[in-house]
């Protein structure tokens, strides 16, 4: 019996001493910052002096105040309204082509996940110099042989929103397209033919048979695309800054612009806590909603 013990235990230090690297590190680059966060969010702290001045929810208050917050927001919201869909549509429709085993996969996918493997810096400037206005660009240079005046993609309000979106949706397209081909691969083929058997359509077999069968793919997919829209700041500071006159001020860039242009630490961490909650609220209500939607949860 003592023995045993002594093997338990020895297994169990073995099992704490392999983990504990990665506690250490989610502890010191997670839970802490994390923590931190929230402290300096009750602070009045410039990062420019170093000087730090409890305040409470002062910063909280000056947020409800401040018009740049909520057209911030307000950016984000339509942000990740105009790439979440896109990007579920497109790379489960994309998935379903090529979980099919048609002609010309092996290419459609290396074309797919190229972008994903490229760095989003090279990226964003590429589509940068490809979006340029007048005949410079490479886009209105095309658009113009077919009698079409490009219009200045980045520097006009509207069609730069349009085109940071569709730029972020082909840059990580090919990561969900991956995963929903996993699913696809995956499904029961026994039911789907059973289905074709009895008369089953290709929409009818999408929606009734399909799409559930996937469905819990599509919660996860859609939880994380909604997470990495609302943290999007590479795209938005390389292509156009923020403008035009805010109009792609996303709030993550908000952030950076408070602590990093204007210093005011905790102004920015009281803006961090709010994307934080915001993004926890949505996460949290897909995870309770997953029931009704879910086949396998049923």
């Amino acid at each position: 019996m003592q023995t045993l013990k002594a093997s338990h235990r020895r297994e169990a230090v073995i099992g704490w001493a392999f983990i504990a690297p990665q506690m250490a590190g989610f502890i010191i680059f997670v839970l802490l910052p994390l923590a931190s966060v929230f402290v300096y969010s009750m602070q009045e702290k410039n990062l420019l002096f170093g000087t730090s001045l409890f305040t409470g929810l002062e910063n909280f208050r000056l947020l409800a105040k401040d018009p740049l917050f909520a057209k911030s927001l307000v950016n984000t919201l339509i942000f990740s309204a105009g790439v979440v869909p896109l990007n579920l549509v497109f790379s489960l429709l994309l998935a379903l082509y090529l979980g099919g085993g048609r002609t010309g996969t092996r290419f459609v996918r290396g074309i797919i996940f190229l972008p994903v493997v490229t760095s989003g810096v090279a990226w964003a400037i590429v589509w940068k110099y490809l979006l340029q206005g007048g005949d410079a660009g490479p886009v209105n240079a095309f658009l113009s042989f077919f009698g079409i005046t490009g219009p200045n993609w980045l520097f006009e309000k509207g069609w730069a929103m349009s085109s940071v979106i569709v730029t972020r949706v082909m840059k990580n397209l090919g990561m969900n397209v991956l995963i929903f081909m996993g699913a696809v691969l995956n499904m029961p083929g026994d039911v789907i033919e059973a289905a074709r058997i009895d008369g089953a359509k290709r929409f009818t077999l999408f929606f009734k048979i399909k799409l559930p069968l996937l469905m819990p793919t599509v919660m996860m997919v859609t939880i994380v695309t909604i997470i990495g829209s609302m943290r999007v700041f590479d795209t938005i500071k390389l292509m156009t800054d923020g403008g035009p006159e805010g109009s792609t001020m996303v709030m993550v860039y908000y952030i950076y612009h408070q602590a990093f242009r204007m210093f005011d630490t905790g102004f920015a961490s009281a803006l961090a806590v709010v994307l934080f909650l915001i993004v926890l609220l949505l996460t949290v209500i897909q995870w309770v909603t997953r029931k009704r939607i879910s086949y396998y949860e049923n």
